[in-house]
């Protein structure tokens, strides 16, 4: 009776595949030694060495296509495309502004082989450096102090062009008077000739 209800009505589980337990472990253990050797064999081979970063000794082209009309097609070369072309990572940027973050970038300059790290200036760097921008300065070049005299002058000049100003407005206002002082006082014989004679009041 039970077996039949098991054939019937119960779930046969003989074709159910039984994992070996044993088998699986000894494969996830190979598979990690594999993968300790690949690190191994990674950190054995050499570091990468970059170099610092260093300043550009050319200028970058930025103006030599203004202004000019070009043909531009999908199967054109990447250098005859519009934009930017990058010969380094052989790539095009569309505008100055994204060509110059890209050259400034990290992967630019890993493609030249430098890290993004400066390198430390020792104190005899510092000096040779300031003794060479020394050299270099045209005597009469512009200084801080000369900012200061010409703020100076500047301020002086304004000063003296309002004291002009005034003193001419103080002239022309000493003009203005002195002729209408002079068309009051009349010569009285010239009123009498002019006939202004007979304004003059009769008291006594």
């Amino acid at each position: 009776m039970s077996t039949s209800n098991n054939a019937v009505g119960g779930v046969d589980n003989t074709f159910r595949r039984k994992f070996d337990r044993e088998e699986y472990l000894e494969r996830a253990r190979e598979r990690e030694k594999q993968e300790d050797d690949k690190l191994k064999s990674k950190s054995k081979g050499p570091p990468v060495q970059r170099k610092p970063l260093k300043h550009r000794d050319y200028i970058v082209d930025l103006e030599s296509r203004l202004g000019k009309t070009q043909v531009v097609t999908p199967i054109a070369p990447l250098s005859q495309q519009a934009g930017y072309y990058c010969s380094v990572c052989e790539c095009v940027v569309k505008d100055s502004a994204n060509y110059l973050d890209h050259i400034n970038g990290k992967k630019h300059q890993r493609a030249l082989g430098m890290s993004m790290r400066v390198e430390r200036a020792s104190l005899d760097q510092v000096r040779e450096r300031f003794d060479m921008l020394k050299k270099r300065k045209v005597p009469g070049s512009f200084t801080e102090q000369d900012l200061d005299e010409r703020i100076m002058k500047q301020q002086e000049e304004e000063e003296e062009r309002k004291r002009e100003r005034r003193e001419k407005k103080k002239e022309k206002k000493k003009e203005k008077l002195a002729e209408e002082e002079a068309e009051t006082e009349m010569d009285p014989d010239i009123a009498a000739m002019m006939g202004f004679g007979s304004f003059h009041s009769s008291k006594k």
